[in-house]
């Protein structure tokens, strides 16, 4: 355990396990949406904010959660009112926050490429204790959001059309999906990196749809995923000296197809039972008075 000994993986640690806990708990309301490439436009975009924190000489990390937030708002906003297609909105957040991000840290007196490349990609070994503040803050707003009103998501994310006829305030409840998602992002750019992060928000999830069947037992078992898989990389990365982000991400790749390869075989059992149960339903049935008698008048 002397992994434990430094300062900067204790810290590491406890940043890995807080995304892996919340970026699923976010990607899974994504998914169910249709919506797995938006954590990628919104960290293109978290790029300006990251950039716009070394000009100012503000903490990137609080200035690239502004950013994401209010590119993230807008996204929905071009969704709903606008003519232009989704898809073109979320090009334009890549490219436009892209630019923007490269831009500004090199106009910055503090900030260069190299800083830029450690949020790209994330550096878990230079998380600070304001880092650690931050992401502890952000990441208990992504948990109430996401436990607190799993509800109300989940029916928004089924079905859009049902949830506004029973009531339920469908566009307060698309922004604050997309708000979280933008929270969510620039807590795991620092641990598995801005161009990364959508991965870890939506991997885990998959994986877990392939042996689950109800939405609780997934978002357990994605949580679950995304937790093992931070804390297995960020130890591996320690030892072997390797990126921690790609190392996270090929980690949570391997767990998906292993739950795929399994998925086939729990299949064909649950489809054997369900077969034993309707021959034995059928025995159950008295010889000498037919299915059909019910139906006579």
């Amino acid at each position: 355990m002397e992994f434990l000994d430094p300062p900067f993986m204790q810290r590491a640690l406890l940043a890995a396990v807080l995304v892996g806990v919340i970026a699923p708990a976010v990607g899974i309301y994504l998914v169910q949406r249709r919506q797995a490439l938006m954590g990628d436009g919104i960290g293109h975009i978290a790029m300006t904010g990251v950039g716009l924190g070394f000009l100012l000489s503000t903490s990137p990390v609080w200035m690239a959660t502004a950013v994401a937030v209010v590119g993230a708002v807008a996204m929905e906003l071009i969704r709903w009112y606008g003519r232009t297609r989704g898809d073109i909105a979320l090009a334009m957040l890549f490219y436009g926050g892209m630019a923007g991000g490269v831009l500004l840290i090199n106009l910055s007196d503090t900030g260069s490429n190299a800083n830029l490349t450690s949020y790209l990609f994330g550096s878990l070994s230079t998380v600070s204790t304001e880092d650690i503040t931050a992401i502890c803050l952000l990441a208990a707003f992504v948990l109430l959001v996401t436990l607190g009103l799993r509800r109300q998501l989940f029916a928004v994310s089924q079905d859009e059309e049902f949830a506004r006829v029973t009531g339920l305030p469908v566009r307060a409840l698309n922004l604050l999906v997309a708000v979280t998602a933008a929270v969510t992002v620039t807590v795991a750019m620092r641990v598995v990196g801005l161009l990364l992060v959508s991965a870890l928000m939506v991997v885990p999830v998959a994986a877990a749809q392939q042996i689950s069947r109800s939405f609780k037992v997934t978002f357990v078992l994605s949580v679950v995923i995304g937790t093992a898989v931070t804390l297995a990389g960020t130890v591996t990365s320690y030892y072997q000296d390797i990126p921690p982000g790609a190392t996270i991400v090929l980690l949570a790749i391997v767990v998906f197809v292993g739950l795929t390869l399994l998925a086939a075989p729990l299949a064909r059992r649950r489809a054997r039972l369900g077969e034993a149960a309707s021959e034995e339903c059928t025995l159950e049935v008295p010889a000498s008075r037919p299915a059909t008698d019910d139906l006579r008048v």
